[in-house]
């Protein structure tokens, strides 16, 4: 009996995933080792500074390590709140491992969040729940850095520090987008209209996209679910997601400030928040793992701009990025290692819709 044209187009499809696949993968990388190649000479000054490593005392590695590590756990306790799930092992160990993924691959945000996905299903929670929870973790976390320079400019009006102004100008373009962000997504939480209307334009965007996959049916209600689901999670302590949010941006800016610290710099940290925002979002260009070398050239130009020496702004650069970046890879290693150990490689979640 011969296939009929549904067959025949599963088929292709089936036929057409590896090809596609692979093209993708390519294309990630050659866009990946482009943006390596603008930042590298960036980058190499920055590690140029390494020697000079010898000059800073070991003790400041103490607040610099307990500063980040913190922040780590001001995340956890958001994602902890955000699933409604009372154990720290399978929150802190995903975490750890998604955030190191992402850091060694291109692509990483998306990886990352892929594997902490992965683990806190392999963990027991439901698929549903863990994605929309990380999903809402990420949201949050991206409004709170949005809304930094606010806090930043308001200081500066205040006191009166002297800024230069391409770096006034951009933190104010930051608070635009911040009060727009906070618009929009006051509007998305309360409102389920423009919920269901963008959800009806994802869905049929993505129909049309991939026509030859499975239709994609019912996203808007789903989305509407979930976001009632965060919602009641969250219910009267949006508070407290709002203080680990910025529990985590502000611990990592005071790991900056004590790297700053440790190399003699002392400048403002109104004015250092302010470049810290900026190079955070250089941080978010999906190019590069983690934002490698842009996060260098971008805070050693913004931290330029704060008043601080060439010298000093690329060994505090150094230092304050092998806590924030490449400390946490081991880390990370270690956590899944643990995670594997524990939880297995077993679908452990309850499977949602």
């Amino acid at each position: 009996m011969p296939p009929d044209d549904d067959t025949r187009i599963e088929v292709r499809a089936v036929r057409a995933r590896p090809r596609h696949s692979i093209l993708k993968r390519v294309v990630v990388l050659g866009v990946t080792g482009v943006g390596l190649y603008i930042v590298w000479p960036n980058l190499a000054k920055v590690f140029s500074a390494g020697p000079r490593l010898a000059t800073v005392s070991p003790l400041w590695g103490l607040p610099l390590v307990a500063a980040e590590a913190t922040s780590f756990v001001c995340m956890w306790a958001l994602l902890r709140m955000a699933l409604d799930v009372k154990p720290w092992f399978p929150i802190a160990t995903a975490q750890l491992a998604g955030n190191a993924f992402s850091r060694i691959v291109p692509g990483g945000a998306a990886a990352g969040g892929a594997m902490q996905f992965d683990m806190l299903n392999t963990a027991g929670i439901a698929p549903a729940r863990a994605a929309t929870s990380v999903t809402a973790v990420s949201l949050i976390s991206t409004a709170t850095l949005l809304g930094l320079p606010v806090i930043s400019i308001g200081v500066i009006l205040v006191t009166g520090a002297s800024v230069e102004h391409s770096l006034f100008r951009v933190g104010s373009i930051a608070v635009v987008a911040c009060l727009a962000a906070m618009a929009g997504g006051a509007v998305l939480l309360f409102a389920d209209r423009p919920l269901l209307w963008l959800g009806g334009l994802i869905e049929r965007a993505r129909n049309r996209v991939l026509p030859k996959r499975r239709p994609l049916e019912g996203l808007p209600e789903r989305l509407v679910d979930e976001r009632d689901l965060i919602r009641r999670v969250l219910g009267i302590g949006w508070w407290k997601a709002l203080l680990f949010s910025a529990g985590n941006w502000l611990l990592d800016l005071t790991a900056l400030l004590i790297a700053l610290a440790a190399v003699g710099a002392q400048p403002r940290a109104s004015v250092v928040l302010l470049a810290y925002v900026v190079a955070a979002f250089l941080g978010m260009i999906p190019i590069t793992p983690g934002g490698l070398g842009f996060v260098e050239a971008g805070l050693v130009g913004t931290l330029g701009l704060a008043g601080i020496g060439a010298d000093q702004a690329l060994l505090a650069t150094l230092v304050y990025r092998l806590v924030s970046y490449w400390l946490p890879m081991p880390a990370g290693a270690v956590a899944y290692f643990l995670h594997e150990r524990r939880y297995g490689r077993r679908r452990g979640g309850t499977a949602g819709p």
